[in-house]
């Protein structure tokens, strides 16, 4: 974990003799998973997760039957996986001590809080909630009040560059892409692998100076940054077609190892498990892609206000409806629309 020396500290403190419920709350992309998953195992390790075991592996890689994670299928948690969170949540442990049952984004779960609520405040004593958010809105006030509440920061450009030049990134690359990530360890680490990145920061950086007062050029704007945005995909795209693959070669020797149903069943499962996760972490890329324009957009307005170049009170105006759309991709804003409609109303405003 880089950048959440606090965090950890919490939750290394927690292992020793944790409660029912915790809640961890930070940005995207700042370790909230990671953080989880390392804690989860060390609540169902033997011996506390000091010993890197079997069961600790397990349970890091998402493998250990008493850590259920829930990821949603669609754009929140869905109320048949917040039934099913509640159910197993009734369960006894089926090897270890305790069942640890791990809710992402729970900040979109709008609809389903009311039927986690009641499972949340008193689960069974072998149960414990690992809930994940950006943000708390008021519907999750109930909810948090019931758990320990455990805070990841965005990390800091220094931080950022740090752990980048670590890596093997050199220092010149490392610092404009800790610029555009947004405090995101995972956001600097994929475009730091992305040619294009320099590319499409051009491009949003120019559009103040393009737009001019029609229409058209408002919608050929918009049409050529969702192109960036898709060029955009090409490197996780990659990854995911080698992790295809490789899945698909491991399938390929257990078969030929244990030629049997129950072998065909748990590769056909780990297929569409995959897939399932790939489709989020593509949706996930877009909004990612897509908030970091904005951020580049946002300050190209500032310093067109600092340059003299547009009065103080226009590009407040702009900055407002750049960070009002970044705000509402959380809810999955349709992104052509959303950004002609924005464009046209920045055009008007200049």
């Amino acid at each position: 974990m880089v950048g959440q020396a606090q965090a950890v500290k919490a939750l290394k403190a927690a292992a020793a003799k944790p409660v029912h419920a915790y809640l961890l709350v930070g940005p995207a992309g700042t370790g909230k998973m990671d953080a989880a998953l390392a804690f989860a195992a060390m609540l169902v390790c033997p011996n506390g997760g000091e010993d890197g075991c079997e069961t600790c592996r397990r349970a890091l890689e998402g493998l250990h039957p008493d850590v259920v994670v829930f990821e949603r299928e669609g754009a929140a948690l869905s109320m048949d996986q917040a039934l099913e969170a509640t159910r197993l949540a009734a369960r006894s442990p089926l090897e270890s001590n305790r069942t640890v049952v791990v809710l992402p984004d729970l900040h979109l779960a709008r609809d389903t809080v009311p039927a986690l609520l009641k499972t949340i405040e008193e689960p069974p004593a072998s149960t414990v909630f690992l809930a994940l958010a950006e943000f708390v809105p008021p519907e999750l006030v109930t909810i948090a009040s019931r758990c320990v509440r455990v805070e990841f920061r965005p990390l800091t450009e220094e931080q950022l560059i740090g752990a980048l030049v670590a890596e093997g990134v050199p220092p010149q690359r490392a610092a404009p892409i800790a610029a555009l990530a947004g405090g995101r360890l995972d956001r600097a680490r994929l475009l730091a692998n992305d040619p294009g990145t320099e590319a499409r920061r051009r491009a949003w950086e120019e559009v103040p100076a393009r737009l001019d007062g029609t229409g058209a050029t408002a919608a050929l704007l918009a049409q050529e940054l969702l192109e960036h945005l898709k060029r955009s995909a090409e490197p996780l795209t990659a990854r995911q077609e080698a992790e295809v693959a490789l899945l698909a070669e491991q399938n390929a020797r257990q078969l030929a190892a244990v030629p049997s149903r129950v072998a065909q069943s748990a590769a056909r499962t780990g297929v569409q498990e995959l897939g399932a996760r790939h489709k989020r972490e593509q949706r996930r890329q877009r909004t990612d892609e897509l908030r970091t324009g904005l951020a580049v957009l946002a300050r190209a307005y500032r310093d067109r206000v600092v340059a003299g170049a547009l009065p103080g009170q226009h590009g407040a105006e702009a900055v407002g409806l750049i960070d009002g759309l970044s705000a509402d991709l959380v809810f999955n804003a349709g992104e052509q629309l959303a950004l002609q409609a924005l464009l046209v109303r920045l055009d008007r405003l200049a």
